[in-house]
């Protein structure tokens, strides 16, 4: 086999370049603005995007998804960084990485999948306030508070203190942020079709830049060193000591349960986007772990999978994992070169980027769809999640959400199992389900489903299917829609009830 047999073809290689600088331009002002948004300086963000394209781009089980700092894990990094200083994030972040890692080589990736629909979006609903609530005091060049709650009730008296007659610094600040803001929301809404990768949220901050530099504003701006390398911090010789600490270990274990699930579950989401190669979940975490590791042991901040970026790669055209290394070869290049550019970026644009983020975390339409779909426990499931992620804490939160998603198991104690079985049949693939599908059972159901082979029909037999939940159910609505969506027939034999929805 020759050498250019094994490399891309030049049209591959073209759509993957052209991607990398779409995913690169969506990257830049997201890494820099979770930083923020994380009490960390934004180069920090920016390492962790480059050791995501590069490093994790390389190893990936997920070759189309870019990971990097996410915007789910800013809140828990605030609160860890506030309570146990800097230093501490270094030891916490290499302790998860190994977490990450041992998990998938023990091969558990796929059981983060069986994870609540209802606690992950709760989960994001409720960080995707806390982000609004703390970025809100960033558009007026403050810092945020230390908790939601205070964060929350400070609101009222940071709008009643804008003084339109008497523009001082804050109005100033506030007034770039709005700009900010309605560049980003104004393009995505208007943008003509040919330029419909074009990131809202980089003409926004272009837009801030450009009018504060050309006024000469007096806002706060981005602070970067010169050198790339200056961001880099190596965990101190207390390092081992610090594994000690209970809550060290606390922590570390909640950042990779979080970024896993995070991570696996964008994964998820990017595998229903196209029809190429589907993710091995246990090498992603693999992948996650090496880079956790690596973002500890230099100071940055920790990374999952992250389905804005992602979503933008596929929708460019990325065919292979050369896209997303080369956006974090991008912003290597970038900071290593012009961080003299970054340092005209006002805060008030990244904090403005970070209230349109988290805004969108805040999905009600999911919580409508679990309430009319699967009925009330569901439903609240996700509004406690998001109510004890914004009052409590984040691990909270997601714990007392899988403690309550074990009451939809109740009604099926005596029947957990599910039995899958092949009938023989040369014409048609036939997988016939017997027993109860629930999220304990949720991996084998997604195994068997993606086991089923391309471009045949396939028939699923689910007259003795006596319970399906909202996980299950949303699993195998997916997989239909993407079967369906590439030309391929499926066939329910004796489906009623939920099932028969899916049928539709």
């Amino acid at each position: 086999m020759s050498l250019a047999s094994l490399l891309p073809s030049p049209k591959v290689i073209g759509r993957d370049f052209t991607a990398s600088i779409v995913v690169f331009l969506v990257a830049m002002p997201l890494c820099m603005g979770i930083a923020v948004a994380s009490g960390m300086p934004p180069e920090k963000g920016l390492v962790t995007g480059i050791i995501g394209g590069i490093v994790v781009g390389a190893l990936a089980g997920s070759p189309l998804q870019v990971s990097g700092p996410a915007a789910g894990l800013a809140v828990i990094v605030f609160e860890l960084v506030r309570a146990q200083g800097l230093s501490a994030l270094g030891p916490i972040l290499i302790l998860a990485g190994l977490i990450q890692l041992v998990a998938g080589i023990a091969r558990v990736g796929g059981w983060f999948r069986a994870i609540s629909p209802a606690v992950v979006h709760g989960m994001l609903a409720g960080i995707g306030i806390l982000i609004v609530v703390g970025q809100f005091h960033v558009l007026f060049d403050a810092k945020p508070l230390p908790s939601g709650l205070e964060n929350l009730a400070a609101m009222p008296g940071r709008l009643l203190g804008i003084s339109p007659t008497s523009i001082a610094a804050a109005e100033t600040a506030l007034f770039i942020g709005l700009l900010t803001i309605g560049v980003m929301l104004g393009w995505e809404k208007f943008r003509p079709q040919s330029l419909r990768l074009v990131p809202g949220a980089l003409l926004g901050v272009v837009s801030a830049t450009l009018v504060a530099w050309s006024l000469g504003l007096s806002v706060a701006h981005v602070d970067v060193p010169e050198s790339i390398a200056s961001a880099i911090t190596l965990p101190g010789a207390d390092m081992f000591a610090r594994w000690l600490d209970p809550a060290v270990i606390g922590a570390a274990i909640a950042i990779a349960f979080i970024a896993s699930a995070e991570t696996l579950l964008s994964a998820a989401a990017v595998d229903r986007m196209h029809d190429g190669v589907r993710t091995n979940y246990n090498k992603e975490l693999r992948a996650q772990g090496i880079g956790n590791l690596l973002c500890g042991a230099v100071g940055a901040l920790p990374m999952t999978g992250v389905i804005v970026r992602s979503s933008a790669n596929v929708q460019a055209g990325a065919t292979t994992r050369l896209s997303a290394i080369l956006h974090g070869v991008w912003i290597l290049g970038f900071v290593a070169l012009l961080p003299w550019l970054l340092r005209e970026i006002p805060m008030a644009a990244l904090g403005a980027v970070l209230v349109v983020t988290g805004w969108r975390l805040v999905n009600i339409h999911h919580a409508t769809h679990l309430f009319k779909h699967y009925g009330l426990l569901p439903a609240a499931i996700w509004a406690v999640t998001l109510v004890l992620v914004v009052a409590e804490d984040l691990l909270t939160g997601v714990l007392v959400g899988m403690a309550l998603s074990l009451l939809e198991l109740i009604p099926n104690l005596k029947r957990l199992r599910l039995k899958v079985d092949h009938p023989t049949d040369d014409a048609v693939h036939t997988i016939r389900l017997v027993g109860t599908a629930t999220f304990v059972t949720l991996p084998k159901l997604s195994d068997t489903l993606e086991a089923a082979p391309h471009g045949a029909p396939v028939r699923l037999e689910v007259s003795r299917l006596a319970s399906i939940d909202h996980s299950c159910a949303e699993l195998m609505k997916d997989w239909v829609q993407r079967r369906r969506a590439a030309g391929n027939d499926v066939e329910f034999s004796g489906a009623t009830g939920k099932v028969a929805a899916l049928a539709a």
